[in-house]
């Protein structure tokens, strides 16, 4: 089962009527919202391709957001969990009885795709700064806590640096048409992204340290 998958967003378009950062989920799903999530995992469980798109475009923002978190602020890291996760999802989802529950649902086999992934990391000898960085926190705090760290450790940013991370990441924008963008080079670019990045892992770690 394939996927188009599109650009996608952690930060609002500008203008935007929307805050910068994700509202935190902490009250339970309407309705509404308990009978889409049935429907697509019954439609899942008979194989239904469009299904697997509409749960890709319905939850792929928030589980990279997740991800990102649990991963320090690791990108392909971030990127290969949920993709693991929507593959385990299209195999392995059959019934839920709410969105909470498919939420739930999904960020646990996310997590479960990151330990393994860490495992496997530091099994190699080449990758030392994953085994150098604390364990996740523990899976009983609540996703929208993780997220909360996320949207801080954004706000902490400049403005530009976030739109960096916004336009190469989830825009997917290459270094030249970002170069354009901005009127520089794409030398420049790259140097700029990597400082972007640097911070914003710098400023999870430091976060999510002080809690565990």
């Amino acid at each position: 089962m394939t996927v188009a998958t599109t650009p996608l967003r952690l930060l609002a378009p500008e203008p935007a009527p929307r805050p910068i950062v994700e509202p935190s989920r902490v009250q339970s799903s309407p309705p509404d919202a308990d009978v889409v999530a049935r429907r697509l995992a019954a439609a899942l469980a008979r194989g239904n391709e469009a299904a697997f798109q509409e749960l890709y475009d319905r939850y792929h923002r928030r589980l990279f957001r997740l991800a990102l978190v649990l991963g320090r602020g690791d990108e392909w890291l971030a990127h290969d969990t949920v993709q693991a996760a929507f593959v385990t999802a299209a195999t392995k989802l059959r019934r839920v009885e709410s969105e909470d529950h498919l939420w739930n649902w999904l960020a646990r086999v996310a997590r479960q795709q990151l330990a393994k992934s860490r495992r496997l990391r530091r099994r190699d000898s080449a990758v030392v700064a994953m085994a150098d960085l604390p364990e996740p926190p523990d899976a009983v705090e609540t996703d929208s806590a993780l997220e909360e760290n996320l949207d801080a450790a954004l706000r902490a940013m400049e403005p530009e640096e976030r739109q960096l991370i916004q336009r190469f990441y989830f825009d997917r924008l290459s270094h030249k048409e970002m170069a354009h963008e901005l009127n520089v080079t794409p030398k420049a670019v790259s140097s700029r992204l990597e400082r972007a990045r640097a911070k914003l892992r710098s400023a999870l770690i430091r976060r999510l340290s002080h809690e565990t």
